[in-house]
């Protein structure tokens, strides 16, 4: 397994309940495919670098964790289509 990073942008409107249900999806299929989640860091809200549907602020989380590729292309996928997210970036650490 390799040590990964990931940076989302959720939408600011959602409710608290929905935004740690997100949170929750996203760490569930890291550690339903065998990964091991090292930190999650709820930044909160912060303003964007610039507008981004409408929006000036973005809830951002960062996760810190260790997966297998297949994990990796099943989140991308998942946070592609997940219409809340606005933005992500995935990045492999080096060990």
């Amino acid at each position: 397994m390799r040590s990964y990073e990931v940076m989302y942008v959720l939408n600011p409107t959602l409710e608290e309940e929905a935004t740690n249900a997100l949170i929750e999806r996203f760490s569930g299929i890291i550690t339903q495919a065998g990964g091991e989640i090292e930190s999650v860091e709820r930044w909160g809200k912060r303003r964007l670098a610039y507008e981004i549907d409408e929006l000036h602020e973005g809830f951002y989380v960062v996760t810190k964790f260790r997966a297998e590729k297949e994990t990796i292309e099943e989140l991308r996928r998942v946070m592609k289509i997940t219409n809340e997210v606005l933005r992500y970036l995935l990045v492999r650490q080096d060990s």
